[in-house]
């Protein structure tokens, strides 16, 4: 086990903010957690685990022990109702997705081109076009930081919300910074079902004339549309959407909608309705604006890039500008997708 110091964290993270961590040991196969927890030194140390640093604002250097997880492996069980498809944590999420197709495993296609790892996918619950991370979710292995001692734990005990999980609640039960998450197995069920009961999705149908579209051209699609929304972290630093899509009552909507009445809402099952948070910030004059080299994507106003050297500080004072400005006019507090450190 190496143990690297004074890591610059810049190409760690999808901002592409500076830091640098003190330590840091990379994590290729499950037996390298269990190395740093045995460790004399290492194992007394805070931990922090580091993904594929795509959800993650790095306003100063990290102190406590860096585990970058970089663990490999993609495979598929095939069952009579069911593919289980296995990746390891340290694999990108698209990777693994774009694997399950070539496969011939439709079920992922929705959730295409998201940012980041398959280890980090359970912690956020990702999900996009009408799937969620816990909809695929069959079981995942974990990593305990104190004992070294791995569990499997079904998606059923994982407390799935939106974009939340235990593995990021710090509450009675909660896993964050306790574990380290190495592998995933995720459940495609048969018949595939396609999900198309997306407004862009439906629209892509009618672009193309393609009613019954199979999972290959859910995918294509899928990638195309996040494409045209989404900056390249390659070429722009940026962690995705920013800001999670706030949810509210049923009164509450109508409360706004009769002050603003072209406001984008989308009901839910429980009767509440989900408010596009990026409407919420356009409306308020955000795009292209910015705070040093932090700035607000002028295609997207959900999205908050890195103009070349913006610091993690600047980051975050554009993103409270914008919730207190968003909650001036309409009485709604944006909460932060990406972890703060």
């Amino acid at each position: 086990m190496l143990v690297e110091t004074d890591v610059n964290l810049k190409p760690y993270n999808s901002f592409g903010l500076p830091a640098t961590a003190r330590r840091l040991v990379r994590i290729r196969e499950e037996l390298d957690v269990r190395r740093v927890v045995d460790h004399p030194e290492l194992g007394r140390a805070p931990k922090f685990v580091l993904g594929g640093g795509s959800n993650l604002v790095l306003t100063r250097d990290v102190d406590a022990v860096v585990l970058k997880i970089e663990i490999p492996g993609l495979s598929v069980e095939e069952r009579s109702d069911c593919w289980i498809v296995e990746a390891g944590a340290g694999v990108t999420w698209h990777e693994a997705v774009a694997f399950s197709l070539a496969q011939g495993v439709p079920g992922l296609e929705n959730l295409a081109l998201i940012p980041g790892t398959v280890g980090a996918a359970p912690v956020q619950n990702i999900g996009a076009y009408g799937i969620e991370l816990k909809d695929r979710l069959e079981n995942v292995d974990v990593v305990d930081l104190t004992t070294g001692r791995r569990v499997t734990l079904p998606a059923s005990v994982c407390r799935f919300g939106y974009r939340d999980s235990v593995f990021k609640q710090t509450g009675y039960g909660g896993l964050a910074g306790k574990s380290v998450i190495t592998r995933v197995r995720l459940r495609c069920p048969k018949p595939w079902q396609p999900q198309l009961g997306y407004l862009d999705l439906e629209r892509k149908m009618a672009e193309t004339g393609i009613a019954s579209p199979d999972a290959r051209q859910v995918f294509d699609w899928v990638c195309e549309i996040r494409r045209a929304k989404l900056p390249d972290p390659a070429r722009i630093g940026n962690a995705g959407s920013f800001f999670k899509n706030p949810v509210v009552t049923a009164d509450q909507c109508r409360d706004i909608i009769s002050r603003d009445p072209h406001i984008v809402h989308y009901p839910m099952p429980d009767g509440n309705f989900k408010l596009a948070a990026g409407w919420l910030i356009d409306a308020c004059g955000w795009k292209g604006k910015s705070v040093g080299g932090a700035a607000v994507y002028e295609k997207q106003a959900l999205v908050l890039v890195n103009r070349g050297e913006a610091r993690g500080a600047e980051v975050v004072t554009l993103a409270r500008a914008i919730q207190e400005s968003v909650y001036g006019r309409f009485g709604i507090r944006l909460e932060p997708e990406p972890v703060v450190v």
